[in-house]
């Protein structure tokens, strides 16, 4: 048997032995293989069976044809990298730490605080039910003070929590299905309605005996306004990492306290006051612990 051959086999033979879990290509790996002579037919199973993070833009390419690679070799590298991403069950990790790891489409709290760093997922919460206040002060008034209109939802805190005052979440919205999140029920953001952080609002909620709530719109003689008011929204910045992938921090320190991102939309398509209290909200809510 050539010395070459015998270096071929004994290189697959050791590639294989390693679980494919555990190993990931790239380019310097193929030139090693090619360099020890494994073949074209062997290189590209390889590159089909094995995780992978090719750098195929035109100077890698140059630069993997200079060393040797043959065409059908680099073909095949360039067709891995352009593959799809397959989400199932089987892959897709609802606690993962690292946010380049794919997760279940949805809203995640890092939990950095724990010895071992997790994200906890946070279940969004629907809600239709709108309370009024302010309204003897606008009956009072003919109008001119505001009355507004507060989305609330049951108990006094929320089932995720964070120990930091400046917590940082992910957002991950599934592109190639244009939602965010068809889990908890609906398909709330069907049809790629939403597909930014920009588009929720963080706010703090009031607690009182057995609800919480928050400002989602205000009426009075001058007009209806809906949404959460600027001056109750809590600043916070986003970071695309990644296709669908966002971090999301507050701008600043969050006392203890109730909060939540929060998504509303009209539910029917009335004017004025109606309009205003006629909401859907979806809120991913979470606490600030002492």
């Amino acid at each position: 048997m050539k010395t070459k051959t015998i270096f071929a086999f004994l290189a697959a033979a050791a590639l294989s032995a390693t679980p494919l879990s555990a190993e990931t290509l790239d380019n310097e790996a193929i030139v090693q293989l090619v360099d020890i002579g494994l073949g074209e037919e062997a290189i590209i199973a390889k590159i089909d069976a094995t995780a992978s993070r090719f750098d195929v833009t035109t100077n890698q390419l140059i630069g993997l044809k200079n060393a040797g690679v043959p065409s059908s070799v680099i073909a095949a590298m360039i067709a891995k990298s352009n593959a799809p991403s397959v989400s199932s069950s089987a892959t897709v990790s609802m606690d993962d730490p690292d946010p380049m790891v794919p997760h279940a489409s949805g809203v995640y709290l890092m939990a950095d605080w724990l010895p071992d760093p997790k994200m906890q997922y946070i279940d969004a919460t629907t809600t239709n039910q709108t309370k009024t206040g302010g309204f003897l002060g606008y009956a009072l008034t003919g109008g001119i003070a505001s009355m507004s209109f507060k989305a609330v939802i049951p108990q006094r805190s929320a089932r995720t929590a964070a120990s930091v005052l400046r917590p940082t979440f992910y957002f991950y919205f599934d592109e190639a299905n244009s939602s965010l999140s068809n889990r908890g029920g609906g398909n709330f953001w069907m049809a790629g309605a939403v597909t930014s952080p920009a588009e929720f609002s963080l706010v703090k909620f009031d607690v009182k005996k057995n609800r919480r709530e928050a400002k989602v719109g205000k009426f009075n003689i001058g007009g209806a306004k809906a949404g959460v008011m600027t001056k109750d929204q809590i600043p916070f910045d986003y970071e695309r990492l990644a296709p669908g992938v966002f971090r999301v921090q507050p701008n600043i320190d969050l006392e203890p306290g109730e909060y939540g991102f929060l998504y509303s939309s009209q539910t029917g398509g009335g004017a004025g006051m109606a309009s205003v209290g006629a909401q859907t909200s979806r809120i991913f809510d979470f606490s600030i612990t002492d």
